[in-house]
């Protein structure tokens, strides 16, 4: 993920409270984000099945409504 990209994620998480649907490049695994860490370029999600992770933001993609 871009730092423009990061930033529109960060924005609509923590500024309007909506939760976008991202997916782990690395893992695969998917889930919707709750927070981020501006210092450590980190996003904290909830994963479908209910646990919590932190990924780097270059490890993320936002995932379209659309495919899921």
């Amino acid at each position: 993920m871009k730092g423009k990209e990061y930033d529109r994620v960060c924005y609509w998480t923590e500024q309007r409270e909506e939760h976008m649907l991202l997916k782990n490049l690395r893992t695969g695994e998917v889930g919707y984000s709750f927070g981020c860490t501006e210092a450590g370029g980190t996003i904290q999600v909830k994963l479908v099945n209910g646990s919590m992770d932190s990924w780097m933001k270059d490890e993320c993609a936002e995932v379209p409504e659309t495919v899921h």
